[in-house]
């Protein structure tokens, strides 16, 4: 059975068992629902949570154990000499991944039978045919001892894929069995329904924190390999960045966080002062009709993708400051790439970042102190500087901050907007380039996953997550530090 067949299938069970089991309760009371111990939803949603769970949880653990286990037989079938070194045989995998793929399309198109595909020995030819049939190119140099181990992995997997359904299946309807039968009048539900959820609660927030773990110790194992192939110092305080794949790179990260943070200053010098005045202007003069239609006009902002910001940049805002700035302006900018150009688009998208945060910050200024403060004789607008304004700033600089990491963590906007160019210069018209940017270079092409000029995309990334956590935490702080708690 197909993966997201059987998903449907299990939770087809688990709705059959919630009303099966609601049903149930309702018979064992006789009717009479206040002889239960809980309310009838709640058998069923018991009753769902064992039937759905453990079932979901086994598919879940089966679908990384699977692939673990059928990768391994199959490297013991490819050839010794294949066997003994880890690049070769990890080649010599992704072809027999791409044949036995093939072979599971033909299969699935009618072009050959399961029988057949494992009948297929020494005719070559033959197999390219079928697999070119079923729209699967696998080029001249596939080999035999490559089909025979795609045969092999196509074979594993079609009878795990079948174990697994029935497993599947058998663990949920045993679950349904036993959570049905248990049903009386007596059995506390609710008990076991708040204490399941609890425990679903708890795995999801374990999984997302050995996620995050996850991805911080991967980074860190791999910008340890790199400084141990590349001194830190030279890293850290080099002037220069200029990898070469060839040997003798020069990988000094200054260049790259002083772009980073030159466009992000543009950035947030066009976002905090509209999207504050627009916050200001939206919780205090506008009228609910009107601040009910800009609210979520402005946010729409935060919705775009920022490819399209990145468009944006190449092909509008980048020409017209050509043409302010350009050789026919003024003859400060001799192309559209640029920091302020990356720096102004950026802070358009922060807009909605900025104005949102602080107009709900604004807004949960208690009403008495405007009230207050209009009653002793403050005009508007003097309410607004010396007394809403003032109780908001904590808030209002928190979110900054968290405006200002999110700057820096842009990609595509520099990448269209600002160039590659890493360079120390002070000139916003000149082009330059990001920490971001220059962590999906590294990472592009083919070059040595395990050579420094690709290894530095981590020492990049782990820098970058060390400077975004420490303003986060930074905004927190402040927030947390210089929160006015109304009454």
């Amino acid at each position: 059975m197909d993966l997201s067949w059987l998903i449907v299938a299990v939770l087809v069970l688990g709705v059959v068992g919630f009303i099966a089991a609601r049903q149930r309760a309702i018979a064992s009371a006789d009717g009479d629902i206040r002889t239960l111990h809980s309310r009838p939803n709640y058998y069923g949603y018991a009753t769902f949570i064992f039937t759905a769970v453990p079932g979901l949880l086994l598919l879940c653990i089966w679908l990384i154990v699977q692939p673990t286990y059928v990768s391994s037989v199959v490297i013991g079938s490819l050839p010794e000499e294949l066997q003994a070194d880890s690049d070769a045989a990890g080649l010599a995998m992704a072809d027999v991944r791409r044949v036995a793929q093939g072979f599971e399309a033909a299969v699935d198109q009618g072009v050959m039978t399961p029988e057949q595909v494992d009948g297929l020995r020494a005719d070559l030819t033959l197999v390219r045919q079928r697999l070119a049939d079923a729209g699967v190119a696998v080029g001249s140099e596939v080999e035999q001892f490559t089909v025979d181990a795609a045969r092999v992995m196509r074979s594993l997997n079609a009878r795990f894929d079948l174990i697994r359904t029935i497993t599947v299946l058998l663990v949920a309807l045993g679950g349904l069995a036993l959570s049905y039968l248990r049903i009386s009048p007596q059995l506390r539900a609710r008990n076991i329904t708040e204490k399941a959820v609890e425990y679903i609660l708890i795995a999801a927030s374990t999984i997302a924190i050995l996620t995050t773990v996850g991805i911080v110790m991967s980074m860190l194992i791999e910008t340890r390999n790199f400084f141990g192939i590349y001194p830190a110092s030279e890293f850290f305080f080099g002037l220069t960045w200029a990898p070469s794949f060839g040997g003798g790179s020069e990988l000094g990260i200054l260049p790259l966080l002083w772009g980073t943070f030159y466009i992000s200053v543009i950035a947030l010098s066009v976002a905090v002062p509209i999207g504050l005045f627009a916050a200001i202007y939206l919780a205090e003069y506008a009228s609910p009709r009107f601040r009910s239609i800009a609210k979520p006009a402005l946010e729409v902002l935060a919705g775009i993708p920022t490819i399209v910001y990145g468009l944006f940049a190449l092909v509008t805002v980048g020409p017209f400051l050509v043409s302010v700035f350009g050789n026919d302006g003024l003859g400060w900018m001799g192309g559209g790439r640029s920091v302020v150009t990356a720096g102004v688009v950026m802070g358009v998208m922060l807009i909605p970042f900025v104005s949102s945060l602080s107009d709900d910050i604004i807004n949960a200024v208690p009403q008495a102190m405007r009230d207050g403060s209009l009653g002793l004789g403050a005009t508007k607008s003097e309410t607004i500087r010396q007394v809403v304004i003032p109780a908001a700033l904590p808030g209002i600089i928190g979110a900054i901050l968290l405006a200002a990491s999110r700057a820096i963590g842009e990609t595509m906007i520099v990448v269209m907007g600002a160039g590659a160019a890493a360079r120390l210069s002070l000139n916003p018209f000149d082009a330059m380039t990001t920490v971001t940017a220059k962590i999906v270079s590294q990472l592009t092409g083919d070059a040595d996953f395990a050579s420094p000029e690709a290894l530095v995309a981590f020492a990049l990334g782990m820098t970058l997550f060390v400077v975004t956590l420490a303003l986060n935490v930074f905004a927190l702080y402040i927030v947390r530090r210089y929160r006015e708690q109304y009454e």
